[in-house]
């Protein structure tokens, strides 16, 4: 499949574009989708989002003003005005320094400052037969040295069906 916007190349990559209710489906190749992705994010960035859920354009009023100018990250030195104004923080310590301000925002996008949700689909286990292997490795072992080979044949016949099984898994 050619590329929608410069129909020479190869489409690589697949997007889905929904514009009030309106979707448009694009497949562009490499370079064009890093054209489209630079003016999308000139268009509508992290930074837009938050502003809009950490009401950014208004005014920070009174104490709040004080406390986003003066508490810094002990790390990066970042203040929470900072994050504001770019909608990043500067490092993983600004996540422990910034923690009430967050939970705030936290609480705006998903209703709480908490994860409740699902678990990733674990496939179910079955026990491990490993450990039940070597001792019948070791079971035969006793068996072969006190000459006991009756007993010893059905042993190796049950380490064979294990090892069989193992094999096919």
């Amino acid at each position: 499949m050619k590329c929608d916007m410069c129909s020479s190349e190869e489409a690589s990559v697949h997007l889905t574009e929904v514009v009030n209710d309106k979707v448009t489906k694009l497949h562009l190749c490499e370079k064009c989708a890093k054209e489209k992705s630079n003016e999308m994010q000139s268009h509508f960035g992290l930074t837009d989002l938050l502003s809009g859920l950490m009401d950014l354009g208004s005014p920070i009023e009174g104490g709040a003003l004080e406390e986003s100018l003066t508490v810094k990250c002990p790390a990066c030195s970042m203040t929470f005005y900072d994050f504001r104004k770019t909608g990043r923080f500067g490092c993983g310590k600004c996540y422990d320094t910034f923690g009430k301000q967050l939970s705030e925002l936290l609480r705006k996008i998903h209703g709480s400052d908490r994860h409740v949700g699902k678990r990733p689909f674990q496939k179910e286990t079955r026990p491990k037969e490993k450990p039940d292997l070597q001792r019948l490795r070791d079971e035969l072992n006793e068996l072969v040295k006190n000459e006991e080979f009756e007993k010893a044949v059905i042993v190796r016949d049950r380490i064979k069906d294990l090892d069989r099984r193992d094999s096919e898994n």
